[in-house]
């Protein structure tokens, strides 16, 4: 790999660490202000909604300017957020704006592979990213988990003074730690080197910016390979921003766990993936990418399979160097490790295939604009359904079979759907082809 493939690894680290320790202060920090609990998942809904509003501009901004600059400023953004979390502003707003920064982080994240590496390289690379972003989240998850701690707060109340900028409570702590993350990872992102990739002027005018930006969706969507991975990433990212929430249920209901040990639950689902997105980097090349789609329905199956375990079924304790963990503890990090193996097998290769896709079709930042704003929508649809669902107090159990059931049947449809759009033959050889003509381009 190249060196600058490093430095984007490191930034993507940072950023993506405060992103997932800042979701469980913000969690707590809605806690401590005793918002309803329906507004919970709200927060990845406004988290999101910038994804779509905003789609036809951020792939633009990606390509004005080299791609390590676009995230810096956008890392800057995020850390505006938290400022804003911090000092007045509703957590929703503040994350809204956090939101933002994300946007337009994404298609420069992405948009750089393919202008730095080989399509051959994308899968491996895919893999890094999703990988180290998977360990990320795990110790962003558990790193929010320790920040709203009573006693770990209570410290940092204390030592950062906080209390003299009128900041008292647990989670706003926390904040303010994880602002000083953001702004490590603007400070990386300055270290990216300039890939030379230039692209036409871009035109902002909101009216012709929402026609190109319809056209490149037009082009993804009917392109045979890339509508089964824009399927495959949209459906997943949607179900995943459900399971973050679900998971934290679910260890409460079924396990009596509270928020900080239910985060380190959740983030035994991203051990899994990084597990999962390590196998498909060796296994799966650009050409077999598509062979990974029953995962996705054994992943759905699993997933309403383990709503009917709870800790009344292994009430047992194991001993571990004087330590005492529950039986059923275990027995539910391991379902949550399958689900993430099943979740990082099957994505990584399609997000692998979608980039391919993309940059062969449309440039590198807008086509993955095109995919975020896909994505994202189906963020948006699931966590607002979910919303509904905890209002209505349907329990967890029948809501994990629900998402369950509909990943697995979905995950059938898009299989369906490729079967009837052409043979395996050909899908290889389209690849093949694609591989073969930006090999040449590179010459």
């Amino acid at each position: 790999m190249k060196r600058g493939f490093y430095n984007i690894l490191c930034a993507q680290f940072l950023s993506s660490l405060a992103d997932n320790a800042l979701l469980i202060a913000a969690i707590a920090l809605l806690t401590s202000l005793q918002a309803p609990e329906w507004m919970t998942p709200l927060l990845k809904l406004f988290f999101v909604v910038s994804y779509v509003l905003l789609a036809a501009w951020v792939g633009i901004f990606a390509d004005l300017m080299p791609k390590g600059h676009v995230m810096f400023i956008t890392n800057a953004v995020k850390a505006v957020g938290c400022v804003l979390m911090l000092f007045g502003s509703h957590p929703l707003l503040a994350y809204a704006i956090v939101g933002i920064g994300a946007a337009a982080y994404s298609p420069a994240k992405y948009g750089i592979l393919t202008e730095l590496l080989p399509a051959e390289k994308l899968v491996i690379a895919n893999g890094w990213i999703e990988g180290l972003t998977v360990v990320s989240i795990i110790l962003g998850v558990v790193l929010g988990g320790i920040l709203v701690h009573p006693d770990v707060a209570q410290f940092l109340l204390s030592s950062m003074h906080l209390k003299a900028l009128g900041l008292e409570m647990h989670a706003e702590a926390a904040i303010a730690v994880i602002i000083f993350v953001y702004v490590a990872a603007a400070l990386v992102n300055l270290t990216i080197p300039d890939t030379g990739a230039r692209y036409p002027k871009p035109n902002f005018k909101p009216l012709a910016s929402a026609m190109n930006f319809a056209h490149s969706c037009k082009l993804l969507w009917h392109d045979k390979l890339g509508q089964i991975s824009l399927s495959v990433t949209t459906l997943f990212w949607g179900a995943g921003a459900v399971l973050q929430f679900l998971v934290l249920k679910w260890a409460e209901s079924a396990l009596g766990m509270n928020l900080s040990q239910g985060a380190i639950l959740q983030a035994v689902v991203s051990v899994g993936i990084a597990v999962g997105a390590a196998g498909a980097a060796v296994w799966v090349p650009l050409k077999k990418s598509l062979t990974v789609l029953p995962m996705g329905v054994a992943m759905g199956l699993v997933v309403a399979a383990a709503s009917y375990f709870d800790q009344s079924m292994l009430p047992g304790v194991f001993s571990i160097f004087g330590y005492e963990i529950r039986l059923a503890v275990i027995a539910a990090c391991a379902i949550m490790i399958v689900v993430g193996v099943l979740a990082g097998f099957f994505v990584v290769p399609m997000n692998a295939l979608l980039q391919h896709r993309g940059h062969v079709l449309m440039s590198a930042g807008r086509s993955i604009a095109v995919q975020n704003f896909n994505e994202n929508l189906s963020i948006l649809t699931m966590l607002g359904i979910y919303s509904l669902l905890i209002r209505a107090d349907l329990s967890v159990q029948a809501t994990m079979v629900l998402f369950g059931i509909f990943v697995a049947l979905s995950m059938l449809a898009v299989i369906t759907k490729h079967q009837r759009n052409q043979s395996k033959e050909d899908s290889l050889h389209l690849i093949g082809e694609d591989v073969r003509h930006e090999r040449l381009d590179r010459k």
